[in-house]
């Protein structure tokens, strides 16, 4: 199972990014997917998240701001991020949560390669 993040680059402040996610692999099922950051010298945080159900969890700092999307069918996972703010300044890491890749099979969490997300004042 791979995880492939794409989408992220440098943008002025205010501006608008959009974050991909695609899982490859051979997978029967994944729960939640979502996206992390960590910016120097901090902790990794959660962004965003949405179960297999379309339910979503936003950090407080990006509510309002940043919707996250998911395709089932495709096991793509997006983030559109606007207003963006110099704060939002981090990597960006892409996360499938509880994936089985057989009926049968025990589940675990599986991670991008991280995205780097610059924005400038």
């Amino acid at each position: 199972v791979q995880l492939q993040a794409s989408g992220g680059g440098l943008v002025q402040a205010g501006g608008s990014l959009r974050l991909s996610c695609a899982v490859s692999g051979s997978i029967f099922s994944i729960n939640a997917m979502g996206w992390y950051r960590q910016a120097p010298g901090k902790q990794r945080e959660l962004v965003a998240s949405i179960t297999s159900g379309g339910s979503t969890n936003y950090a407080d700092s990006v509510k309002g701001r940043f919707t996250i999307s998911r395709d089932n069918a495709k096991n793509t996972v997006h983030l559109q991020m606007n207003s963006l703010k110099p704060e939002d300044t981090a990597v960006y890491y892409c996360n499938a949560g509880q994936v089985q890749r057989n009926w049968y099979s025990a589940s675990r969490d599986y991670w991008g390669q991280g995205t780097q997300v610059t924005v400038s004042s």
